[in-house]
């Protein structure tokens, strides 16, 4: 291991090893058993969210917050973003109660500094925010990104999300097979987005969309943020838009990481230039490709903006959990959102028709209206069946009572002043 930690390099990797080793390590079958969550936060004035929060003062809040014995994994995002990602747990219940304990204890050493963590998708006060980390990744995701326009770097300083990690499922078909739920994850990916939008304003500007977050994913290079067809194998799918997608970076051990403009990884591997590629540089490009369903080992669903109020990130959590992982409420929700496939017109998700209409619309889309309902139903009805507490169930239900009936979300009412 280099002094940077950029491993030194292991053997050259050969195609065929490449596509092997992506099959092996992105879809690990079983039964469904632990869910796992990342969550993302701006962190604002606690007196005046409008108030810029100068670098330094947000540096030093983040060192106090580094400080604390917490059970989740803390990073932070290249806009100062604070991400707590939990240990994979083994019920709903627990991965609730585990989170909301580190949030108790991160907001708690905030509030004495004057800050706070606020649940939007996207800033709506400040645009852009400007990167707070300067590191040979960001380096070089900034420089990559910026290719298709300024989309990138609010991405990567102005947004924030609810991400939902859940386990493959069992090789076998079924509700809970990994076919079947690698299908569902991205056609009801676009009803989740629908649902929980949350981010109509961006810089004190409404844009005219209900998630804006979800506006800025489909403005990025398409080969790095569209998800791969959910209709064919998926192993041999994912393993093939992997090595077909470009190559952001190729770390060095000292200097900046070179950025490389259309080389794919395949090309990469073929050329062996400009070093040869090994598994680690596999692993690594993996971590630089953004579809809304990301295989790592379980699925990882992205697409989910951040939610407002201290707890509000529990509903997305709790209904996309139980409808994946009770086998009822998947085969209700799998024939509910089927039909969408049709609706979703030519092309990967996110830049299809029925993605953008969840993005631009909510619920007010018929479509994804009545998907909604069918499926927060179904979530309603499985909850107690995956041990949900009764008050995570009080909170899904008020959500569907709130928004879902009536054809709304989060992104109607928004609590910010707009000039």
């Amino acid at each position: 291991m280099s002094p940077s930690g950029i491993p030194r390099g292991g053997p050259p990797l050969t195609e065929g090893e490449a596509e092997d080793l992506l099959r092996c390590i992105c879809f690990k079958t079983g039964p469904p058993r632990t869910v796992g969550v990342e969550l993302e936060w701006l962190v604002h004035e606690l007196r005046d969210p409008r108030l810029p929060v100068r670098p330094q003062r947000l540096a030093a809040a983040l060192d106090t917050v580094r400080a604390l014995p917490l059970v989740s994994a803390l990073t932070f995002e290249p806009g100062g973003q604070l991400e707590l990602s939990s240990r994979p747990a083994g019920s709903l219940m627990e991965c609730l109660d585990s989170l909301a304990a580190d949030l108790t204890a991160v907001r708690a050493a905030l509030g004495p500094l004057g800050l706070t963590l606020s649940g939007y998708g996207v800033d709506p006060w400040h645009a852009p925010r400007g990167r707070v980390l300067h590191e040979p990744r960001y380096d070089a995701m900034e420089i990559a990104l910026d290719r298709t326009g300024p989309a990138g770097r609010a991405m990567m300083c102005d947004s924030a999300s609810v991400q939902i990690c859940l386990d493959a499922g069992l090789e076998e078909p079924g509700p809970l097979g990994y076919h079947r739920r690698w299908q569902l994850a991205h056609l009801l990916g676009a009803v989740l987005v629908a649902a929980f939008a949350n981010s109509p304003v961006h810089g004190g500007r409404r844009t005219g969309w209900r998630s804006t977050r979800q506006a800025l994913w489909t403005d990025l290079d398409p080969r790095r943020a569209l998800a791969p067809s959910s209709d064919g194998e998926p192993r041999a799918e994912w393993a093939a838009h992997v090595l077909d997608t470009p190559v952001m970076c190729v770390r060095a051990e000292e200097g900046p990481w070179a950025v490389p403009e259309g080389l794919t990884f395949r090309e990469w591997l073929r050329t062996g230039l400009p070093r040869p590629a090994d598994a680690d540089d596999l692993r690594y490009h993996m971590t630089t490709l953004f579809p809304p369903v990301r295989p790592r080992g379980h699925l990882e669903l992205r697409m989910v903006d951040a939610q407002p109020g201290r707890d509000g990130w529990m509903v997305p959590v709790a209904v996309t959990t139980a409808v994946f992982d009770d086998p009822e409420a998947a085969e209700t929700v799998y024939r509910a959102v089927k039909p969408l496939a049709e609706q979703a017109g030519p092309g990967p998700a996110p830049r299809n028709p029925l993605w953008r209409a969840a993005a631009r619309d909510g619920l007010a889309d018929p479509e994804l209206h009545a998907a909604a309902q069918v499926v927060f139903f179904a979530a309603l009805d499985a909850l107690p069946r995956i041990g949900a507490s009764e008050e995570v169930r009080r909170m899904v239900a008020a959500f569907h009572e709130r928004y879902v009936i009536p054809g709304s979300c989060p992104a109607d009412n928004p609590q910010v002043v707009t000039s």
